[in-house]
């Protein structure tokens, strides 16, 4: 897990910045790979709950990164999404 994700979740969940764009940063750093290892899961699941929590943007960069992923991990992408909204 990135060192900044914990932070900037908690950020999202107190309410600073709007969550939707805390979890689209957190799609980004990691297909980017700006402070940790690219990790397009990881991506892929932000980025989704970016989306669901209503950003274009992130619907828009899921759909672009979804191309580029073999349909396992896509999978993978997508229960992990799902995991994390059933337990938050």
């Amino acid at each position: 897990m990135a060192r900044f994700e914990v932070r900037d979740i908690e950020m999202a969940v107190a309410g600073g910045q709007s969550r939707a764009d805390v979890f689209c940063n957190l799609g980004l750093i990691y297909a980017t790979g700006r402070g940790c290892a690219p990790d397009l899961i990881a991506a892929h699941k932000w980025l989704n709950i970016a989306a669901i929590k209503g950003s274009e943007r992130a619907a828009s960069l899921r759909a672009d990164l979804a191309r580029n992923m073999n349909k396992a991990d896509l999978a993978k992408a997508l229960r992990a999404a799902r995991d994390w909204m059933t337990t938050h």
